[in-house]
C-alpha cells in the first residue's frame, strides 16, 4: 500500500501542477495583473461643465432639454482594475460622480493637480468635514501651487486637519508608485494668477500619455509639442476652441491654441490625439479625435 501511494503521488503533483499552469495561461487570466492600469476619461468640459451657467447656446440648450447628456470637467483616472487602485488627475467640480465612475466612490490614492483654475482643483473641498472627511489623501502639486492651498481658505483647513496631505512635485522631476506607473510633470505657459501650471507625462507599465488640458498657443513654449507626442501613445490635449470666432473677447486674454493647429503639428505623430477640457462654444466637440467621458486606454 505504502509503494502504491509513493507511485501515485508524483502523479498526482504534476496533475495539479498542469492544472495550475492551465488556470494561468487561460484566457482573461491576463485581466487580473497587477499591472493592469488604464487611463479613463472622466469629463471633457472646460472649467464650467456643459451646460455651463448662463449659456444659451444650443449645445447647453440641447442638454437642458434632454436632446443630449451633460459633459463633466476635464479630468482623466487612471486605474488598475484589479487591484481597485486609482489616481487622479485634477479635482473637479465633478469629483463626487467621477471617483463614483472611477472607483465605485473609493477614495483615491492620490491628486494630482495641474493649476488653480477653478475646474482644475475646487473638487479638493469634497474631501473636507462637510463631506466626507477624508484622511490624509495626497495631493500632488508644485510648490506654488501647494502654497496657494496652504495659505488660503477653505483649502488651508483641508491641509491643516489632515484632510489632504500635500506633496511638491517639481518640474521635470518623476515620482514612482506602486504598479510600474511613474508620473513627470512639467511646466507650461498659462494665465498664472494664483499658481503655475503644469502638465504631465503619465508611464504606466506597458503604454504612456501626456495630459496638458490648458496651455497657451503652443508657440510660446519653451518645448515643442511634437516631440513629447512622439514619446507617448497617447496624447490628451487643450481643446478649449475650434476657432477665434467663438468666444465675445480678444483670443489674447485667453489664447487656447486652436485644435486645427494642434492637428497641424502632431499630423503623423506616434501618439493618438484626443481633445480634452472642450469649451460649450466649440463646434467641434464631438469631432472623432475629441475624446469622449468614459474612453478607456490601456496603459
Amino acid at each position: 500500500m505504502v509503494q502504491l501511494l509513493n507511485a501515485i503521488a508524483p502523479a498526482r503533483g504534476a496533475a495539479l501542477a498542469a492544472i495550475a499552469l492551465c488556470l494561468l495561461t487561460a484566457p482573461g487570466r491576463a485581466q487580473e495583473r497587477p499591472d493592469d492600469w488604464h487611463i479613463v476619461v472622466l469629463g471633457i468640459a472646460q472649467d464650467g461643465g456643459i451646460p455651463q451657467l448662463g449659456c444659451e447656446r444650443p449645445l447647453c440648450q440641447d442638454v437642458r432639454a434632454g436632446r443630449r447628456k451633460a459633459e463633466k470637467v476635464s479630468s482623466l483616472g487612471l486605474l488598475n482594475r484589479r487591484t481597485g487602485d486609482a489616481y487622479v488627475f485634477d479635482a473637479t467640480p465633478d469629483l463626487p460622480t467621477q471617483l463614483q465612475t472611477l472607483t465605485g466612490g473609493r477614495l483615491p490614492r492620490g491628486v494630482f493637480l495641474t493649476h488653480a483654475h477653478i475646474g482644475h482643483y475646487t473638487g479638493l473641498m469634497f474631501f473636507g468635514r462637510e463631506s466626507v472627511n477624508a484622511s490624509n489623501v495626497p495631493v500632488f502639486a508644485t510648490a506654488r501651487m501647494g502654497a496657494f492651498l496652504g495659505a488660503n481658505g477653505p483649502w488651508s483647513q483641508l491641509v491643516a486637519i489632515g484632510n489632504i496631505r500635500l506633496t511638491t512635485m517639481a518640474y521635470d522631476q518623476t515620482t514612482a508608485l506602486d504598479g510600474g506607473v511613474r508620473v513627470t510633470p512639467f511646466q507650461v505657459p498659462h494665465r498664472d494668477e494664483f499658481s503655475d501650471t503644469v502638465g504631465y507625462r503619465i508611464e504606466g507599465p506597458r503604454k504612456s500619455a501626456i495630459f496638458i488640458p490648458d496651455i497657451d498657443r503652443w508657440e510660446t513654449w519653451n518645448r515643442r509639442i511634437r516631440a513629447l507626442a512622439d514619446a507617448a501613445d497617447y496624447a490628451f490635449l487643450d481643446g478649449t476652441f475650434a476657432s477665434p470666432a467663438e468666444i465675445n473677447r480678444p483670443i489674447e486674454e485667453i489664447p487656447h491654441p486652436m485644435m486645427s493647429r494642434t492637428r497641424e503639428l502632431l499630423r503623423g505623430s506616434r501618439a493618438a490625439l484626443w481633445f480634452i477640457h472642450i469649451n460649450n462654444s466649440n463646434a467641434e466637440i464631438d469631432a472623432a479625435d475629441a475624446a469622449k467621458e468614459g474612453m478607456t486606454f490601456p496603459m
